[in-house]
């Protein structure tokens, strides 16, 4: 199962500059399009920081921080024994998100952002959507999951 989700996870990769790669061709060059007025807006923008415009122009920082997460989760992804729906989905999309805008951030200095919703202010793209989900997933089986599965080996260590 961990190859079957390495290879999701370059799967969200794929797909994520699969989108960047539209937005510098098509939406670059008019800087805004309206999809839903009032709701959801496609803007062109380049992030040189991290989440709400904090950290702008670290990119190194940016670099060395999510190439080691990454790494984290992938060493994870293998090493890990107790994976179930929420850790494999976890690792899957933190990885294809985290090395999407690495791949940003080395390639151009920045992430390239695109989508607006009106609920909430900052301009994302397609791989802060998979981490931000990712790590829901994450907090989700370290919450719900991971004790049990503990609990369960100490009680296997007993008998």
């Amino acid at each position: 199962m961990p190859i079957i989700a390495l290879l999701l996870s370059v799967a969200a990769v794929a797909v994520d500059q699969t989108i960047k790669v539209l937005v510098l061709q098509n939406l670059k060059p008019v800087g805004k399009i309206t999809a839903i007025p009032g709701f959801l807006d496609f803007f062109y923008l380049e992030n040189r920081g991290a989440a709400f415009g904090i950290l702008q122009n670290q990119k190194w920082f940016f670099i060395v921080v999510v190439s080691l997460v990454c790494l984290l989760f992938l060493v994870g992804l293998f090493q890990y024994s107790h994976h179930e729906f929420f850790s494999y989905a976890a690792s899957i999309l933190i990885i294809g998100g985290g090395i999407g805008n690495l791949i940003d951030r080395i390639r151009f200095g920045f992430v390239v952002d695109y989508i607006s919703v009106s609920f909430f202010p900052p301009i994302f793209n397609f791989a802060d959507c998979c981490v931000t989900v990712g790590t829901v997933f994450l907090i989700i089986h370290l919450l719900f999951f991971s004790e049990k599965d503990r609990n369960v080996e100490r009680v296997m260590r007993i008998k």
